[in-house]
Order: structure tokens, then sequence, then C-alpha cells
């Protein structure tokens, strides 16, 4: 279940046994006993450890901001040189002194010199992530502590969501009738968090005295978060080995700006949820909008004006808000004072100040700095490094134009159709997202085919998961439902030119002059059952290849029966998007590294390559009807797809039938629906499979180690 540690830290000094009361044991190293113990099988002892290193890392955070803030006090940078004199000496018999606090404090909080507590950029990167916790549930487990497992196993979960080991573990602990709810608990939750989100709802709720209270409380926990986090910045210097080392004023300039630069992130930290990878955007100031809001409607007009007056500290030129400002005056007389909040006016100086210094270092020492806040005025940003900064994302834009992959593609053949990602930007191969393929009118009349099918519509549970059900329909079902009557012939055709169009489109981006045959289409749903979505943890379709049994512990994908060997491109075609979850993402062969996803909407074609290098999945869709056209495509004719060619045969009989009642058109001259599964031309470029034996059927067992699972 957890993952395996690096050698380097396996490799560490065996420290963590016998310590004296007041001495704070490394983390690295009770760490590194811990995973040894855990995968010596050592139960007890690897949860021992592995809980002391959690504390002692607790521990080690706790003592450098403590220590950071009472020395900050005891030798302060206030005044200039006594009596006039040099500046040099005044400022470093300062810093000696504050260097020389620091270490008297760390040394009586720690019980050892500071420097024994620098671990690798690796492991501090592994307890920022909570991977300790990943071993701990497992240890608890084994030791048959359900509680403390789940809240191991929670507590991991919740900053690694797209975990899809995990994911599992969770589903089978809500299963276990000896776990309570209330064992699902955050061992690392963050208060500001739980308080903005609660005080978010009450917003929408229209609950606002509720909502005040919590949005307080948030903000008071998200500054002090970020002071916290500020404090920590102030470690060594990360020195890169290649370069000449620094004379004095250059070294302290580049450790300087090391920390500032490092400052200025720390609003990401505090305004990215655990399990998110991007931040919240405006996350101090939307507070105080919100809170301006409230207050108002709570009738407390002088909190609102201070709010709106401290949201303009952001936005000063903020039209509606400054609109409100104008109404607040009014209503509590000219002659009363509003003023925004000292603590935000000291924060935004603060952060303008070392923004200041910040651009000044990039634009005459060199560096780059990557500015976190939307709110920073434009003219604080020197004008060479606006002009670069326009060069870049210029730069960026033609790059996205033009696809550099290993084959060379051809021109699309449909104007109107953008690429939206290619493979580069979904961090793979032979992967790509087409835009515009369908019409929102198109996505409608297909979707109609869905409803009007009524009892003929294939509805059953989901064989991948019993939250959802799983509803399909074949292009030949399609025409023979029209042939009833059941459906309307311009759709059933629509389904085919819609598919063909998706199979030019995936043959001239991917194999241009060689041909694509149909191997399998339907028209599928995905929809969620209500009743079934509380507590639901696993996935609409676990992760797989599309033409190989994946085998994620060994790395591999077997190209052998039952997969469907002879299958080359896949495709998904979208048709709504109005469902909750539902995305498709990309993973790495071990199933669980998250590559890159695709949310699906109304004419959104996604296409890849159906080996080993593209497994993918489903995300669970947890309210409402996932739609989209599925389709798999071979090189191979004798795997073309035979139920699409009497399902064209039938649509041409049926158009012929109507020309000659109309006393139109020569029969057989329409083929605007014809696909490339018809027998083809001798110079076609088909190839026959190289496998000597034919995949099973659908319901052929394969071992359970060795995924190949169907749309279908």
């Amino acid at each position: 279940m957890a993952s395996a540690l690096c050698l380097c830290l396996l490799a560490a000094t065996t420290a963590a046994s016998a310590t004296s009361p007041n001495r704070l044991v490394p983390y690295d190293l009770l760490y590194a006993d811990g995973v040894r113990a855990y995968f010596a099988r050592d139960w007890g002892r690897a949860a021992e450890l592995l809980q002391r290193a959690l504390h002692s890392y607790s521990g080690l955070r706790a003592a450098r901001r403590d220590c950071l803030a009472a020395c900050r006090q005891e030798a302060a940078f206030l005044g200039g040189p006594p009596g006039g004199g040099p500046w040099e000496p005044a400022l470093f018999s300062r810093v000696l002194q504050r260097a020389d606090c620091l270490q008297h404090c760390l040394g009586q909080r720690l019980g050892a010199a500071p420097s024994a507590h620098r671990a690798s950029l690796a492991v501090r990167r592994e307890f920022e992530q909570r991977e300790p916790y990943n071993y701990l549930q497992v240890a608890f487990f084994q030791l048959k502590k359900l509680d403390q497992a789940v809240s191991a196993a929670h507590t991991f979960f919740v900053a690694n969501p797209q975990h899809l080991q995990m994911r599992e573990d969770i589903e089978k602990y809500r299963r276990m009738s000896a776990v309570k709810s209330d064992n699902f608990r955050d061992l690392e939750a963050t208060p500001h968090w739980e308080a903005y989100e609660a005080g978010v709802q009450h917003y929408d709720a229209d609950e606002y005295l509720q909502a005040v209270a919590r949005l307080e409380e948030s903000l008071t926990e998200a500054l002090s978060a970020l002071e916290d986090c500020r404090a920590l910045c102030e470690g060594p210097l990360e020195e890169d080995e290649e370069e000449m080392q620094p004379g004095l004023y250059e070294a302290i300039a580049a450790h300087y700006i090391q920390v500032l630069k490092c400052r200025q992130q720390c609003i990401l930290e505090i305004a990215t949820k655990p399990g998110r990878i991007s931040a919240t955007e405006d996350f101090i100031p939307s507070h105080f909008d919100l809170l301006q809001f409230a207050y108002e409607q709570v009738g407390n007009q002088a909190l609102a004006a201070e709010c709106a007056a401290s949201y303009l500290l952001f936005y000063p030129m903020d039209e509606p808000m400054l609109e409100k400002m104008r109404q607040y005056r009014a209503e509590l007389g000219e002659d009363t004072a509003v003023t925004a909040r000292e603590s935000i006016q000291h924060y935004v100086q603060r952060s303008l100040m070392e923004k200041k210094l910040i651009y000044y270092a990039v634009e005459h020492l060199g560096g780059t700095f990557n500015d976190p806040d939307l709110w920073t005025p434009d003219e604080l940003i020197p004008e060479n490094l606006k002009e670069k900064h326009r060069e870049d994302q210029k730069k960026q834009n033609q790059e996205t134009l033009y696809v550099e992959d290993m084959d060379k593609r051809g021109p699309l053949p449909f104007e109107g159709i953008s690429i939206t990602m290619d493979s580069q930007q979904m961090n793979g191969t032979q992967r790509v997202v087409f835009d515009r393929v369908l019409t929102e009118s198109e996505c409608k009349d297909l979707l109609q085919l869905t409803k009007a099918a009524g009892d003929s519509y294939q509805a059953r549970r989901s064989p991948h998961t019993p939250h959802e059900r799983f509803e399909g329909l074949t292009v030949l079902k399609v025409v023979q439902l029209a042939q009833n009557g059941d459906v309307d012939w311009r759709h059933a055709k629509l389904l085919l030119q819609a598919s063909e169009k998706s199979r030019k489109i995936i043959e001239s981006y991917f194999t241009p002059g060689k041909k694509l045959h149909f191997s399998f289409t339907h028209l599928v749903c995905r929809s969620a059952i209500d009743e079934k979505q509380e507590g639901r943890m696993d996935l609409s379709h676990p992760v797989h290849a599309d033409n190989c049994l994946l085998d994620p512990e060994g790395q591999e994908c077997w190209r052998e029966p039952p997969a469907y060997v002879y299958r080359d491109y896949s495709g998904t075609l979208y048709l709504n998007d109005d469902f909750q979850g539902g995305d498709l993402f990309f993973s790495e062969m071990d199933t669980v590294t998250v590559t890159a996803e695709v949310h699906p909407k109304c004419g959104r074609l996604v296409a890849f390559s159906s080996g080993k290098e593209n497994p993918h999945g489903v995300w669970a869709v947890s309210r409402g009807r996932r739609c989209a056209i599925a389709l798999w495509y071979t090189h191979s004719q004798e795997h073309a797809e035979q139920e699409r060619v009497k399902a064209e045969e039938l649509m041409e009989q049926r158009a012929e039938k109507q020309d000659w009642a109309d006393g139109g058109k020569r029969p057989g001259t329409d083929h605007s629906s014809r696909s490339s599964s018809q027998s083809p031309a001798p110079n076609s470029g088909a190839r026959a499979t190289s496998w000597s034996h034919k995949p099973g059927s659908d319901g052929t067992q394969h071992p359970k180690v060795l995924w190949a699972r169907d749309e279908f």
C-alpha cells in the first residue's frame, strides 16, 4: 500500500533508539528507522517510530517558529547606527546578536545543534505530502488498530485525493462494520480551511451571522498560518553547487532574496486546500469581499465599510467596491472615519516592499520571480521585465499552435476545429484533445437518441462500479431503432456522420496516409445512482489500456488475448457537461500517478494511441448523466467493425427508397455516412494483425492483476 522510500533515506544512519528526555531526535532518522521496520514487517516498532518522526517534524517546525519570533524581539533591527557612526558595524552587530540568540534558543529546544536537523529535500517533500501516514495506516491495520488506521489513511488521502490505491483502501474501510464515521479524521487539518469552507456555506445559504463568525475565524487563522510559513522561510541557503561561491554581499543578497521569494510564495501554501493542485485566487481579498456583504446584511454598516476599505487596499480601482464605500459613507455620515484594518494595511505594505526588492534584484542581479498575487500594481514591475513577460507569453502561445510529435501529423480535414491540448501539454505521447467537432445543436440531437430509445435502451448496473448505471447503444442498434420508428432517422444518420468525422480527424492527425478502420463504436452513458453516492471513493472506470493487459506491479502491459490487441487508436467524443465528476484521466503504468485530465464538454474529442503508453480511467460520476460516443480504431481491415458495415448498408437502403419515392436521385449516389470499414481499394495500406490468436469474447476471464477493461 505504501510506496517504497528512496534508497538514500534507507541508507541513513540508525540513531533513533535511546535518547535523552530533552533531545528532539532528527525526524529523518526516525523516519528511516520506521520505514526499515515497516519493510521488516515489525509493525509495532514501525508505528512507534513513524509517530515519533511526525512528532519530531512538528516539534522542529514549532521550535523554529518560536525561536525566530523570540529573537526578532530580543535582537530587533531598530533605528540607525548610534551617534551617526558607520552603518556596517551597527548592522552586523545586530545580525550576530540574532544569530547567537537563534543558536542558543534552538539548542535549548532541540537538545542538539540545529544543523543535525537538516533533512534532505526528498524527505522534506515526503513529509509535506504526508507520506508517513501512508505507512502508518498499514502498520495500524496489521496491529488491528482500525480506528488509528482509518485516521492515518484519511489524513494521507485528504492531501493525495488522486492516489488510486488509497481510494480503494478508504472504500474498504467504509464497508467495515467496526469502523465508525468519526474515525475518518484529518490529523493534519488546517483550521483556516475548515472555517473558510463553513463560512462560505453559511454565506451561500444566506446565514450571514454564522458566515461572519466563521469567515472572521478563517481570516485570523489564515494570517497566523501565513506568519508561521514566513518565519520558516529563514532557513539555510539552497546553494547551486555549479555556481562559483559568491562574495560577502552577493551571498547576503542571494540568501535574502531567497527568503523574500519564499515569504511571497507563502500565500500560495495557505490558499491551497490540502489535496488541491492550485491555490484559491485572491484568498485574503476574497474574505473581505464576502465579509463586507455579510456585515451589510446583518445591519453592521461600520464593519461592512471597514471590510470594503480593506478590500480596496488590494484593488483600489474596483468600481463596484468604490460605489459601496460611497454608500457606506453616506449612511454613516461624512464625519465618520472609515479606514482599513490595521493588520491588512501592514500586510499590504510589507508585501509591496518585498515585491519591490525582489523585482529590483531580478532586474539588476538576474533570476526570475513568479508573483503569486493578482493584485500586484502594474507600476511596481520594472518596464523591461514587463516586456520580457509579454515575450514569454507570446512564445508560449506560439508553441501551443505547433505540436511537436515523433510522427509527422497531417492537416485537419475540417475547418473550425481547434487543438486544445497536445501530447506535451498532457505530459505523455500520442495524446490530443480537439474542440468544436460538434455544434451544440448536434450534441442535443445525438442526446435525443438516448431519450427516445425508451425500453430498447439497455440500462444496467455498471460493470465497473455499483454506484452508476451504464447504458450503451451500438450504431446498428440505433439504425434498427430508426427502422422501428423509435428514433429519428436524422439522428441515427448524425451518429454515423459524427463518428466518421472523428475517424477522419484522428487518422489525419496521427496516421496520415495510413487507413484507420472502425473497430467498435457505441453511444454510452454513465448515470450516477443518487442513493449510492454517499461516501463513494471508487472510479467510474478503473485504469486500463485499450489493447493490452495492464500489470501495474510489473510495470508492463501484455499485448495478448483476451486484450483487444488489434486496436491501434482510441477516441471519445463528448456530448454534454451537465454532470459532476466523470473527467477522463491518464496515468503512469503504476495506475497511481495521474499525468493529465480531460474535462468533457459538447463537441470535445479526446484521442490517443491504444497501447501501454496511455493507461487511462474515468473519475466517478457523482451526479447526473455523462454521455459520449466511444470509438476504437484499427489498421487491420479483418478486424473492422461488421455491425457498422451492416448499419451503413441499412442506412443507404433507406436513402435509396426515399430517393425513389421522391422521384429524386438515382439510387446509390449518397454515401455521406459511409465509413472506412467498407472494403478498401487494394492499395489502401491495410495490414493484417501480427497476432496468431484472436482476442476472446467480452466475457473471457483473465488474471485479476492484468487489467483489460473496456467501455462496453
